[in-house]
Protein backbone atom coordinates (compact mmCIF):
# COMPACT_ATOMS: atom_id res chain seq x y z
CA UNK A 1 0.00 0.00 0.00
CA UNK A 2 1.52 3.81 -1.20
CA UNK A 3 1.70 6.31 1.35
CA UNK A 4 0.92 10.21 1.45
CA UNK A 5 5.11 10.24 0.59
CA UNK A 6 4.16 8.81 -2.83
CA UNK A 7 3.68 12.37 -3.93
CA UNK A 8 4.89 14.36 -1.34
CA UNK A 9 8.55 14.88 0.31
CA UNK A 10 7.46 14.71 3.93
CA UNK A 11 10.47 13.86 6.57
CA UNK A 12 9.65 10.43 8.10
CA UNK A 13 9.86 11.96 11.20
CA UNK A 14 7.43 14.47 10.75
CA UNK A 15 4.95 11.28 9.63
CA UNK A 16 5.48 9.68 12.83
CA UNK A 17 4.65 12.72 14.95
CA UNK A 18 2.00 13.31 12.55
CA UNK A 19 0.74 9.62 13.44
CA UNK A 20 1.21 10.30 17.45
CA UNK A 21 -0.43 13.45 17.38
CA UNK A 22 -3.55 11.93 14.82
CA UNK A 23 -4.22 8.65 17.43
CA UNK A 24 -4.06 11.72 20.42
CA UNK A 25 -6.89 13.18 18.40
CA UNK A 26 -9.23 10.33 17.78
CA UNK A 27 -11.97 10.90 21.01
CA UNK A 28 -12.32 14.39 19.52
CA UNK A 29 -12.81 13.25 16.53
CA UNK A 30 -15.51 10.97 17.21
CA UNK A 31 -16.78 13.81 19.31
CA UNK A 32 -16.77 15.85 16.17
CA UNK A 33 -18.36 13.10 14.06
CA UNK A 34 -21.08 12.65 16.45
CA UNK A 35 -21.93 16.78 15.97
CA UNK A 36 -21.61 16.44 12.29
CA UNK A 37 -24.29 13.80 12.64
CA UNK A 38 -26.69 15.48 14.48
CA UNK A 39 -26.61 19.03 12.05
CA UNK A 40 -27.05 16.24 9.10
CA UNK A 41 -30.27 15.41 10.26
CA UNK A 42 -31.26 19.00 11.83
CA UNK A 43 -30.47 20.23 7.88
CA UNK A 44 -31.89 17.21 6.29
CA UNK A 45 -35.06 17.71 8.35
CA UNK A 46 -35.31 21.40 7.38
CA UNK A 47 -35.30 20.28 3.39
CA UNK A 48 -38.31 18.06 4.50
CA UNK A 49 -40.35 19.85 5.77
CA UNK A 50 -40.17 22.68 3.46
CA UNK A 51 -40.73 20.06 0.51
CA UNK A 52 -37.88 21.29 -1.45
CA UNK A 53 -38.37 20.01 -5.22
CA UNK A 54 -36.23 19.98 -7.95
CA UNK A 55 -38.04 23.21 -9.03
CA UNK A 56 -36.33 24.76 -6.18
CA UNK A 57 -33.08 24.51 -7.52
CA UNK A 58 -34.03 26.48 -11.07
CA UNK A 59 -33.04 30.04 -10.72
CA UNK A 60 -34.79 33.43 -12.64
CA UNK A 61 -33.67 36.36 -14.07
CA UNK A 62 -34.63 40.26 -14.47
CA UNK A 63 -36.74 40.95 -11.07
CA UNK A 64 -36.74 38.12 -9.79
CA UNK A 65 -40.25 37.73 -8.87
CA UNK A 66 -41.80 34.72 -7.37
CA UNK A 67 -38.53 33.20 -7.33
CA UNK A 68 -39.69 30.01 -5.21
CA UNK A 69 -36.34 29.17 -5.04
CA UNK A 70 -34.89 31.99 -3.42
CA UNK A 71 -38.08 31.99 -0.87
CA UNK A 72 -37.84 28.44 -0.13
CA UNK A 73 -34.13 28.83 0.76
CA UNK A 74 -34.68 31.10 3.31
CA UNK A 75 -37.31 28.84 4.82
CA UNK A 76 -34.95 26.38 5.03
CA UNK A 77 -32.38 28.15 6.08
CA UNK A 78 -34.02 29.95 8.51
CA UNK A 79 -35.27 26.47 10.51
CA UNK A 80 -32.05 25.11 10.06
CA UNK A 81 -30.47 27.71 11.97
CA UNK A 82 -32.91 28.04 14.11
CA UNK A 83 -34.75 31.27 13.78
CA UNK A 84 -37.58 33.00 12.61
CA UNK A 85 -36.72 34.33 8.98
CA UNK A 86 -33.77 34.32 7.08
CA UNK A 87 -32.67 36.46 4.07
CA UNK A 88 -30.26 34.11 1.59
CA UNK A 89 -28.57 36.12 -1.13
CA UNK A 90 -25.94 35.21 -3.47
CA UNK A 91 -25.26 39.02 -3.89
CA UNK A 92 -24.03 39.45 -0.30
CA UNK A 93 -20.61 39.66 -1.95
CA UNK A 94 -18.86 38.97 1.97
CA UNK A 95 -19.77 38.15 5.53
CA UNK A 96 -18.85 41.68 5.91
CA UNK A 97 -21.09 42.98 3.33
CA UNK A 98 -24.03 41.29 4.70
CA UNK A 99 -22.98 42.25 8.14
CA UNK A 100 -22.52 45.78 6.84
CA UNK A 101 -26.45 45.83 5.76
CA UNK A 102 -27.95 43.94 9.10
CA UNK A 103 -26.33 47.29 10.94
CA UNK A 104 -27.30 49.34 8.54
CA UNK A 105 -30.89 47.54 8.12
CA UNK A 106 -31.87 48.15 12.13
CA UNK A 107 -29.61 50.72 13.03
CA UNK A 108 -31.42 54.67 12.82
CA UNK A 109 -29.62 57.92 13.29
CA UNK A 110 -29.29 58.94 17.22
CA UNK A 111 -29.13 55.21 18.09
CA UNK A 112 -25.89 53.35 20.05
CA UNK A 113 -24.40 50.30 19.22
CA UNK A 114 -22.04 48.74 21.51
CA UNK A 115 -19.65 46.23 20.86
CA UNK A 116 -19.60 44.10 24.03
CA UNK A 117 -17.21 41.34 23.11
CA UNK A 118 -14.37 43.80 22.48
CA UNK A 119 -13.17 45.35 19.27
CA UNK A 120 -15.03 44.11 16.27
CA UNK A 121 -13.46 42.06 13.50
CA UNK A 122 -10.77 44.56 11.25
CA UNK A 123 -13.37 44.89 8.26
CA UNK A 124 -15.93 46.27 10.56
CA UNK A 125 -13.82 48.91 11.78
CA UNK A 126 -14.42 51.26 8.39
CA UNK A 127 -17.94 50.30 8.56
CA UNK A 128 -18.46 51.21 11.88
CA UNK A 129 -16.69 54.52 11.53
CA UNK A 130 -13.38 53.94 13.81
CA UNK A 131 -11.03 53.50 11.24
CA UNK A 132 -10.15 55.44 8.08
CA UNK A 133 -12.33 58.53 6.67
CA UNK A 134 -15.00 56.98 7.50
CA UNK A 135 -17.11 57.63 3.88
CA UNK A 136 -20.69 56.17 4.58
CA UNK A 137 -20.09 54.83 7.95
CA UNK A 138 -22.76 54.08 10.39
CA UNK A 139 -20.78 56.73 12.35
CA UNK A 140 -21.38 59.62 9.36
CA UNK A 141 -24.70 58.60 9.59
CA UNK A 142 -24.74 59.30 13.14
CA UNK A 143 -25.15 56.24 14.85
CA UNK A 144 -23.03 56.37 17.99
CA UNK A 145 -20.51 53.34 19.32
CA UNK A 146 -19.23 52.23 22.48
CA UNK A 147 -16.85 49.48 23.22
CA UNK A 148 -16.62 46.78 26.04
CA UNK A 149 -13.21 44.74 26.50
CA UNK A 150 -12.98 41.65 27.46
CA UNK A 151 -11.35 40.95 30.63
CA UNK A 152 -7.54 40.23 31.24
CA UNK A 153 -8.40 36.19 30.95
CA UNK A 154 -10.21 37.13 27.23
CA UNK A 155 -13.74 36.90 29.12
CA UNK A 156 -17.09 39.07 28.38
CA UNK A 157 -17.01 41.63 31.58
CA UNK A 158 -20.42 41.06 32.03
CA UNK A 159 -21.06 43.89 34.72
CA UNK A 160 -19.44 46.27 32.20
CA UNK A 161 -21.47 44.72 29.56
CA UNK A 162 -24.34 45.14 31.55
CA UNK A 163 -23.24 49.13 32.06
CA UNK A 164 -22.96 49.82 28.44
CA UNK A 165 -25.88 48.20 26.77
CA UNK A 166 -28.48 50.29 28.87
CA UNK A 167 -30.41 52.35 26.73
CA UNK A 168 -28.51 50.67 23.60
CA UNK A 169 -29.76 49.76 20.25
CA UNK A 170 -28.26 46.90 19.77
CA UNK A 171 -25.30 44.73 21.32
CA UNK A 172 -22.42 43.61 18.88
CA UNK A 173 -21.08 40.06 19.84
CA UNK A 174 -18.38 38.65 17.88
CA UNK A 175 -18.62 34.70 18.30
CA UNK A 176 -15.71 34.06 16.71
CA UNK A 177 -11.88 35.59 17.65
CA UNK A 178 -11.23 37.48 14.27
CA UNK A 179 -7.50 38.42 14.42
CA UNK A 180 -7.04 38.10 17.92
CA UNK A 181 -5.67 35.65 20.19
CA UNK A 182 -8.86 35.33 22.84
CA UNK A 183 -11.03 32.52 23.03
CA UNK A 184 -13.93 32.33 20.57
CA UNK A 185 -17.21 32.43 22.58
CA UNK A 186 -18.82 29.01 22.71
CA UNK A 187 -23.00 29.32 22.63
CA UNK A 188 -23.09 28.95 26.14
CA UNK A 189 -21.10 31.44 26.64
CA UNK A 190 -22.88 33.36 24.16
CA UNK A 191 -26.09 32.69 26.17
CA UNK A 192 -24.71 34.41 29.31
CA UNK A 193 -23.95 37.13 27.52
CA UNK A 194 -27.98 37.75 25.84
CA UNK A 195 -29.30 36.94 29.83
CA UNK A 196 -26.89 39.76 31.51
CA UNK A 197 -27.83 42.21 28.37
CA UNK A 198 -31.74 40.91 28.31
CA UNK A 199 -31.79 42.40 32.65
CA UNK A 200 -30.76 45.58 32.79
CA UNK A 201 -32.07 46.09 29.03
CA UNK A 202 -34.72 44.04 27.30
CA UNK A 203 -35.05 45.94 24.19
CA UNK A 204 -31.44 45.47 23.20
CA UNK A 205 -31.23 43.59 19.26
CA UNK A 206 -28.32 41.04 20.28
CA UNK A 207 -26.67 40.87 17.11
CA UNK A 208 -23.85 37.97 16.84
CA UNK A 209 -21.62 37.76 13.67
CA UNK A 210 -21.76 33.95 13.53
CA UNK A 211 -18.87 33.60 10.64
CA UNK A 212 -16.83 30.49 11.20
CA UNK A 213 -19.20 29.18 13.69
CA UNK A 214 -22.03 27.62 11.96
CA UNK A 215 -22.71 24.04 12.45
CA UNK A 216 -19.49 23.71 14.56
CA UNK A 217 -22.18 22.96 17.77
CA UNK A 218 -25.23 21.94 17.68
CA UNK A 219 -26.58 24.74 18.38
CA UNK A 220 -26.53 28.32 16.77
CA UNK A 221 -27.03 31.57 19.08
CA UNK A 222 -30.43 32.12 17.85
CA UNK A 223 -31.20 28.86 20.01
CA UNK A 224 -29.81 30.81 23.57
CA UNK A 225 -31.60 34.67 22.18
CA UNK A 226 -29.81 36.20 19.63
CA UNK A 227 -32.17 38.31 17.82
CA UNK A 228 -30.23 38.55 14.19
CA UNK A 229 -26.96 36.26 13.63
CA UNK A 230 -24.87 36.89 9.90
CA UNK A 231 -22.58 35.31 8.00
CA UNK A 232 -20.95 34.51 4.78
CA UNK A 233 -22.03 31.43 1.87
CA UNK A 234 -18.02 30.86 1.38
CA UNK A 235 -17.31 29.72 5.10
CA UNK A 236 -19.23 26.80 6.96
CA UNK A 237 -22.85 27.83 5.63
CA UNK A 238 -21.92 27.10 2.12
CA UNK A 239 -20.44 24.16 2.26
CA UNK A 240 -17.57 24.80 -0.28
CA UNK A 241 -20.11 24.52 -3.13
CA UNK A 242 -21.63 28.25 -2.69
CA UNK A 243 -20.04 30.50 -4.86
CA UNK A 244 -20.42 33.98 -3.29
CA UNK A 245 -23.18 34.81 -1.15
CA UNK A 246 -24.31 35.09 2.38
CA UNK A 247 -27.21 34.88 5.09
CA UNK A 248 -28.98 37.15 7.56
CA UNK A 249 -30.91 35.06 10.19
CA UNK A 250 -33.00 35.72 13.31
CA UNK A 251 -36.40 37.53 14.09
CA UNK A 252 -38.90 38.13 11.40
CA UNK A 253 -39.45 41.70 11.51
CA UNK A 254 -35.66 42.51 12.25
CA UNK A 255 -35.00 40.52 8.83
CA UNK A 256 -37.29 42.20 6.99
CA UNK A 257 -35.81 45.69 7.81
CA UNK A 258 -32.50 44.07 6.34
CA UNK A 259 -34.56 42.90 3.25
CA UNK A 260 -35.29 46.89 2.57
CA UNK A 261 -31.57 47.86 2.89
CA UNK A 262 -30.39 45.01 0.65
CA UNK A 263 -32.67 46.75 -1.77
CA UNK A 264 -35.09 49.39 -1.56
CA UNK A 265 -37.70 50.60 1.26
CA UNK A 266 -41.26 49.07 -0.55
CA UNK A 267 -39.12 46.56 -2.43
CA UNK A 268 -37.64 44.37 -0.10
CA UNK A 269 -36.82 40.67 -0.35
CA UNK A 270 -39.80 40.39 -3.19
CA UNK A 271 -37.34 41.11 -5.58
CA UNK A 272 -33.64 40.30 -6.62
CA UNK A 273 -33.18 37.02 -9.71
CA UNK A 274 -31.17 34.25 -8.13
CA UNK A 275 -29.99 33.41 -11.38
CA UNK A 276 -28.45 30.31 -11.39
CA UNK A 277 -27.16 30.09 -8.06
CA UNK A 278 -30.27 28.61 -6.32
CA UNK A 279 -28.96 25.23 -7.09
CA UNK A 280 -25.24 26.10 -5.31
CA UNK A 281 -26.88 27.39 -1.96
CA UNK A 282 -28.68 24.70 -1.76
CA UNK A 283 -26.57 22.21 -1.60
CA UNK A 284 -24.26 23.97 -0.25
CA UNK A 285 -25.88 23.95 3.06
CA UNK A 286 -26.83 20.23 2.65
CA UNK A 287 -23.02 19.65 2.56
CA UNK A 288 -22.39 22.38 5.12
CA UNK A 289 -22.17 19.95 8.49
CA UNK A 290 -20.15 17.70 7.00
CA UNK A 291 -17.68 20.12 5.22
CA UNK A 292 -17.81 21.81 8.39
CA UNK A 293 -16.80 18.45 10.29
CA UNK A 294 -13.95 17.91 8.51
CA UNK A 295 -12.44 21.56 9.26
CA UNK A 296 -12.87 21.00 11.96
CA UNK A 297 -11.22 17.95 12.63
CA UNK A 298 -8.07 20.00 10.56
CA UNK A 299 -8.10 22.56 12.82
CA UNK A 300 -7.66 20.35 15.95
CA UNK A 301 -4.73 17.67 14.51
CA UNK A 302 -3.12 21.17 13.50
CA UNK A 303 -3.17 22.13 16.93
CA UNK A 304 -1.88 18.87 18.27
CA UNK A 305 1.15 19.17 15.50
CA UNK A 306 2.08 22.41 15.89
CA UNK A 307 1.76 22.16 20.07
CA UNK A 308 3.83 18.99 19.40
CA UNK A 309 6.59 21.42 17.39
CA UNK A 310 6.93 23.89 20.02
CA UNK A 311 4.62 26.45 19.69
CA UNK A 312 1.31 28.09 20.68
CA UNK A 313 -2.02 27.21 19.34
CA UNK A 314 -5.12 28.15 20.51
CA UNK A 315 -7.79 26.22 21.03
CA UNK A 316 -5.55 23.63 22.30
CA UNK A 317 -6.66 20.60 20.45
CA UNK A 318 -8.50 18.84 23.57
CA UNK A 319 -10.41 22.48 24.08
CA UNK A 320 -13.79 22.49 23.24
CA UNK A 321 -14.78 24.02 19.30
CA UNK A 322 -17.25 26.70 18.24
CA UNK A 323 -15.66 27.81 15.10
CA UNK A 324 -13.05 26.23 12.58
CA UNK A 325 -10.03 28.25 13.47
CA UNK A 326 -6.84 27.39 14.91
CA UNK A 327 -4.43 30.57 15.53
CA UNK A 328 -0.46 29.37 15.52
CA UNK A 329 1.57 31.88 17.10
CA UNK A 330 4.84 31.87 14.91
CA UNK A 331 6.74 34.82 16.33
CA UNK A 332 8.13 36.60 13.16
CA UNK A 333 7.41 37.12 9.14
CA UNK A 334 9.82 34.77 8.21
CA UNK A 335 7.71 32.12 9.69
CA UNK A 336 4.18 33.27 9.36
CA UNK A 337 5.07 33.86 4.87
CA UNK A 338 6.90 29.81 5.29
CA UNK A 339 3.40 28.18 7.25
CA UNK A 340 1.49 29.92 4.32
CA UNK A 341 3.74 28.49 1.36
CA UNK A 342 3.75 25.47 2.53
CA UNK A 343 -0.53 25.52 3.21
CA UNK A 344 -0.42 27.04 -0.21
CA UNK A 345 1.75 23.98 -1.96
CA UNK A 346 -1.13 22.04 -0.64
CA UNK A 347 -4.17 23.49 -2.22
CA UNK A 348 -5.75 22.34 -4.97
CA UNK A 349 -5.60 25.51 -7.03
CA UNK A 350 -2.61 27.66 -7.46
CA UNK A 351 -0.38 25.03 -5.32
CA UNK A 352 2.66 26.78 -7.33
CA UNK A 353 2.17 29.95 -6.01
CA UNK A 354 4.26 31.87 -3.60
CA UNK A 355 2.05 33.94 -0.91
CA UNK A 356 3.88 37.42 -0.19
CA UNK A 357 1.99 39.95 1.92
CA UNK A 358 0.01 42.62 0.80
CA UNK A 359 -2.70 45.58 1.43
CA UNK A 360 -6.09 44.22 1.13
CA UNK A 361 -8.97 46.30 1.02
CA UNK A 362 -10.34 47.20 4.23
CA UNK A 363 -7.42 45.90 6.55
CA UNK A 364 -4.50 48.25 8.58
CA UNK A 365 -1.83 46.37 8.16
CA UNK A 366 -0.44 44.14 5.19
CA UNK A 367 -1.97 40.58 5.01
CA UNK A 368 -0.66 37.35 4.23
CA UNK A 369 -2.95 34.83 2.84
CA UNK A 370 -2.79 31.16 1.59
CA UNK A 371 -5.32 30.70 -0.25
CA UNK A 372 -5.95 27.99 -3.30
CA UNK A 373 -9.47 27.74 -3.10
CA UNK A 374 -12.14 26.27 -5.79
CA UNK A 375 -13.80 29.69 -4.98
CA UNK A 376 -11.98 32.95 -4.52
CA UNK A 377 -11.42 33.48 -0.85
CA UNK A 378 -13.21 30.78 0.19
CA UNK A 379 -12.10 30.04 4.05
CA UNK A 380 -14.18 27.03 4.47
CA UNK A 381 -11.26 25.37 2.05
CA UNK A 382 -7.98 25.28 3.82
CA UNK A 383 -6.38 29.05 4.27
CA UNK A 384 -4.13 30.57 6.58
CA UNK A 385 -3.95 34.15 6.80
CA UNK A 386 -2.94 36.69 9.16
CA UNK A 387 -1.93 40.63 9.73
CA UNK A 388 2.10 41.04 9.50
CA UNK A 389 2.15 42.73 13.30
CA UNK A 390 2.65 41.11 16.55
CA UNK A 391 2.43 38.93 17.76
CA UNK A 392 3.10 37.28 14.21
CA UNK A 393 0.51 34.41 14.50
CA UNK A 394 -1.66 32.81 11.08
CA UNK A 395 -5.13 32.03 12.06
CA UNK A 396 -6.01 28.50 10.40
CA UNK A 397 -9.02 27.45 8.69
CA UNK A 398 -10.61 25.17 6.21
CA UNK A 399 -10.57 21.60 4.95
CA UNK A 400 -12.87 20.38 2.45
CA UNK A 401 -12.23 17.08 3.25
CA UNK A 402 -9.74 15.84 6.48
CA UNK A 403 -6.93 14.28 4.79
CA UNK A 404 -6.41 16.83 2.35
CA UNK A 405 -6.54 19.22 4.93
CA UNK A 406 -4.08 17.28 7.52
CA UNK A 407 -1.84 17.24 4.17
CA UNK A 408 -1.75 20.71 3.83
CA UNK A 409 -1.10 21.29 7.47
CA UNK A 410 1.91 19.12 7.41
CA UNK A 411 3.11 20.69 4.62
CA UNK A 412 3.02 24.28 6.35
CA UNK A 413 4.74 22.13 9.47
CA UNK A 414 7.34 20.87 6.88
CA UNK A 415 7.90 24.58 6.11
CA UNK A 416 8.25 26.42 9.41
CA UNK A 417 10.24 23.37 11.38
CA UNK A 418 10.30 22.79 14.86
CA UNK A 419 10.50 25.34 17.41
CA UNK A 420 12.63 23.42 19.78
CA UNK A 421 14.98 22.41 17.02
CA UNK A 422 15.30 26.52 16.13
CA UNK A 423 16.09 27.55 19.31
CA UNK A 424 17.56 24.34 21.48
CA UNK A 425 15.13 23.65 23.73
CA UNK A 426 13.37 20.76 24.33
CA UNK A 427 9.89 20.48 25.01
CA UNK A 428 8.36 19.96 28.38
CA UNK A 429 4.95 18.84 27.49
Amino acid sequence: MGTISDFFELPPELLALSAECENKCQPIFERIGSIAEYNEARVLAAFGRHRVSAAHLNGTTGYGYDDIGRDTLDKVFADALGAEDALVRHSFISGTHALTVALFGVLRPGDKMVAVTGAPYDTLEEVIGIRGEGTGSLKEFGVQYAQVSLTLEGEPDLPAIQAAVKGAKLAHIQRSRGYATRPSLTIAKIGEIVSAIREVSPGTIIFVDNCYGEFVETREPTAVGADLIVGSLIKNAGGGIAQTGGYIAGRKDLVELCGYRLTSPGIGREAGCSLDQNRNMYLGLFFAPSVTASAVKTAVFASALFEALGYEATPRYDAPRTDIITSILLGGPERMKAFCAGIQSGSPIDAYVTPEPWAMPGYGDPVIMAAGAFTMGASIELSADGPIREPYAVWLQGGLTWHTGKLGVLLAAKGVGSRMQQTGSRSTK
